[in-house]
């Protein structure tokens, strides 16, 4: 499988493994596909307000039970070929044979698409349902990074879950398999949005005894509607701390004091990480620009290079 051009990383990297290994941080946003033209249009406005921060990639994420397939990899090979941007390509082993896996890899290859996230992605039939994979696909994310690992010279990032994926059986048996994903070949992990520091330095402690030594991006959430990440944190099983949901519900019927306390807490939680280590992180930015951009000029004042 031949592969485009790569592009050129901060720091001069050409993937992130790279960038990451000179000792690099990493700033990145993360996108989803959107399901109508006027929400095409509301995610290309924010590609293009991000773009001038210079983040070290942006991703688009896959829909759930990859219905949103051929969307996501048609956008991010807009992104690669029409931007000055890295685009990650998101692919998942839910509703695929491997013949379709390897196809989705192929497409993003033609792109020029060289760094990719494998995820196994959430049952068919949503969280809390038993998990079935397809007749003639993958049932774990560590087998889907090993078939892309034997396609070509990729850079593979895989999740990871600072308070344990929801149906892992405890915080061990969780970093165990996220050391499993770095053996079959992942170059980093991205974890799922949280909101305590401690989580996510006890996950880097945990999988390093399991000898996972991949760099962990921690993933951050600015919280702008209480509803909403209310049900997010309910769907991902990421934990909604007390002490946050009643800041926000004392401000939830003004607007602006809720975006206010999202960017105080996200920022507040961003500049602990950094100090602590952290080697990067990664915006979750629900298509909207001014609340992420807010949060990236707190902590990184200047682009990176």
């Amino acid at each position: 499988m031949a592969l485009g051009l790569p592009s050129t990383l901060p720091g001069g990297a050409t993937t992130i493994r790279e960038l990451l290994a000179g000792g690099n941080r990493s700033f990145s946003f993360e996108f989803f596909p959107p399901k109508t033209d006027a929400g095409e249009q509301q995610l290309w406005r924010a590609v293009r307000e991000l773009e001038p921060l210079a983040p070290t990639f942006v991703s688009v994420t896959y829909g759930a039970g990859g219905t949103t397939r051929e969307r996501t990899v048609r956008i991010t090979g807009r992104i690669a070929s029409e931007t000055t941007l890295t685009p990650v390509g998101h692919f998942t082993c839910v509703g695929h044979s491997r013949a379709e896996i390897r196809s989705v890899v192929g497409a993003y290859a033609d792109a020029g698409v060289r760094n990719v996230l494998a995820l196994r992605g959430d049952p068919p039939g949503g969280l809390g349902q038993p998990w079935v994979r397809h007749p003639l696909g993958l049932d774990h994310a560590d087998e889907l990074v090993s078939l892309v690992c034997e396609l070509g010279d990729f850079c593979v990032g895989v999740a990871a879950f600072p308070e344990k994926h929801p149906e892992a059986s405890d915080l061990d048996s969780d970093a165990r398999f996220l050391a499993r994903k770095a053996e079959a070949g992942a170059d980093y992990a991205i974890t799922q949005f949280f909101f305590n520091a401690d989580a996510y330095f006890a996950l880097v402690d945990r999988a390093a005894r399991y000898g996972c030594t991949i760099p962990i991006i921690p993933g951050i959430m600015p919280v702008t509607n209480v509803m909403q990440i209310e049900r997010m944190a309910l769907l991902s099983g990421a934990e909604f701390p007390s002490w946050l949901a009643d800041r926000l519900h004392s401000v939830e019927s003004d607007p602006d004091a809720v975006r206010a306390v999202g960017i105080e807490v996200a920022t507040e939680l961003s500049s602990r990480l950094l100090a602590g280590g952290a080697p990067g992180l990664h915006f979750y930015t629900l298509n909207r620009s001014t609340a992420t951009r807010e949060i990236y000029a707190n902590v990184a004042p200047s682009p990176v290079s």
